[in-house]
């Protein structure tokens, strides 16, 4: 029967040249970074947006999403830990039980810190530029689902992230964990940001919403974390304080987001005429 599932034991790591570790984690990232921004290229220029300010785009976007997680991992996830070692939150070291710290690459990046994160550094970007703070949301939220599938890849290649276990023919076999079949949790959410993805793009390609309304990051962020939320339920939990719960860590941080975009789709809808007021 295990020859119907998916045996998965991808090492994470590429090469190591001089000690330095090459990972399929950090280039997913990025090339799901750079795709994104590319297509974002084509928006800003049909949005008459300066080539100057989507130049700069790549920058804040990094520092916001990477701060961002890695703060959201220490602080949600793993406090207990890295309030006593906070000098490994910024530095991909870790002290081994030897005492001396050895290079381990960052471990542990939360989606919820990442977006936080992004917005943050968004806010800061809008007033550099002087483009409108929802013009900026809207046209990174068309494009966030599309980065949200490469992390899930990413997660795929690093065996983590891993479904509970399961008897489905697709299941996979992460043998890096154990020898259990187990839904492939990372694999739906990649599979569901890129359908999330495709929608979003179509709409604005139609023109049914204009960006700067809201439209879009209320759109994006609310059939995200609404996945994100009913694939938790499917997934190991990832810390050991989750166990028990009736909601993960996961899924309670992405009611707030959840609520945020449904506020924005009612307003912008609103504003399009498409609700009367009594």
């Amino acid at each position: 029967m295990n020859l119907l599932y998916i045996n998965w034991d991808v090492n994470p790591e590429i090469v190591n040249i001089l000690g330095l570790p090459i990972k399929y984690y950090g280039l997913l990232f990025l090339a799901g970074l750079v795709l994104s921004l590319n297509i974002l290229k084509r928006i800003y220029k049909k949005e008459g947006l300066s080539s100057q300010a989507h130049e700069a785009l790549f920058s804040y976007a990094l520092i916001g999403i990477l701060v961002g997680a890695r703060l959201g991992h220490c602080l949600f996830y793993d406090f207990d830990y890295y309030s006593q070692h906070p000098v490994e939150i910024f530095l991909p070291i870790q002290k081994g039980p030897d005492g001396i710290y050895h290079f381990t690459g960052f471990a542990g990046l939360a989606s919820h810190g990442g977006g936080i994160g992004l917005v943050i550094m968004l806010l800061i970007y809008a007033r550099k530029y002087s483009i409108p703070f929802m013009t900026v949301l809207d046209a990174i939220a068309i494009v966030l689902p599309l980065g949200g599938t490469f992390i899930r890849l990413a997660n795929l290649m690093n065996s983590e992230i891993i479904g509970t276990p399961t008897n489905v023919p697709w299941a996979f076999i992460f043998r890096q964990v154990d020898d259990l079949p187990r839904h492939p949790a990372q694999l739906y959410e990649a599979i569901s940001y890129f359908i999330i993805f495709i929608a979003v793009y179509f709409i604005y390609r139609k023109n049914i919403f204009k960006i700067g309304k809201g439209f879009y990051f209320g759109i994006s962020i609310l059939l995200i974390f609404i996945m994100r939320i009913l694939i938790e339920f499917i997934k190991v939990d990832q810390v050991e304080f989750e166990h028990g719960m009736s909601l993960n860590m996961g899924q309670l941080l992405s009611i707030p987001f959840v609520l945020l975009g449904l506020f924005f789709i009612i307003r912008s809808i609103w504003e399009k005429g498409k609700i009367k007021t009594f």
